[in-house]
């Protein structure tokens, strides 16, 4: 089974946004982040919703072509 170019491109940009999740949820766990407080926390607020959008985008564009 092949995975359409548009469903591809948009799992690659939800797994890289959940990485990111996972990341900053351990950089805030840890108690002091590297990048700091504030840019972890806005990276995380950001990346989560684009995950879950980005994942359901893929799954709607796999089932449409299929």
């Amino acid at each position: 089974m092949v995975i359409p170019t548009k469903s591809g491109i948009l799992l690659l940009f939800s797994c890289v946004a959940f990485i990111a999740v996972v990341g900053c949820v351990f950089e805030l766990s840890s108690g002091e982040p590297s990048l700091g407080q504030w840019q972890t926390i806005i990276i995380l607020a950001l990346s989560f919703p684009l995950g879950v959008f980005t994942f359901i985008a893929a799954a709607r564009e796999a089932k449409a072509s299929m």
